[in-house]
């Protein structure tokens, strides 16, 4: 094999490999700013933490109470912005309201554990 075939070979190899990261970037993308669903849960907010090894994400717990004397449902949640972040820590123990938006199909867990995305809080009084 001469040198410049061997440079064209190297050339499309890495043409191909830039190729795929650019559409890997893009999937992220849409994935991160299209949302499946929104909606809002009411409950007990019973726990937030900063967790990852590498990637530190807020994930919380939500405790859905429908009847008295039930067994309550948790919903597990993330927390991407740190305003809406501290105002869930500020509100933990409490009733609140959450918005929410569901992202499927993120590639890793540095982005959050769950697919639910709080971008809101309320405190029900």
């Amino acid at each position: 094999m001469t040198n410049l075939n061997l440079s064209k070979v190297i050339k499309s190899f890495f043409l191909v490999v830039l190729g795929a990261i650019a559409l890997f970037v893009i999937y992220i993308l849409i994935a991160l700013n299209w949302s499946y669903s929104t909606g809002e849960r009411a409950g007990f907010l019973q726990k937030v933490s900063n967790k990852g090894w590498i990637c530190k994400t807020w994930e919380g717990e939500l405790s859905l109470v429908a009847m008295p004397g039930a067994a309550p449902e948790k919903f597990l949640f993330t927390v991407r912005d740190e305003a809406v972040a501290q105002k869930i820590i500020a509100a933990a123990g409490k009733r609140v309201t959450l918005n929410y938006e569901q992202h499927k199909g993120l590639p890793t867990s540095c982005f959050g554990d769950t697919d639910y995305f709080v971008t809101g809080v309320t405190e029900i009084e």
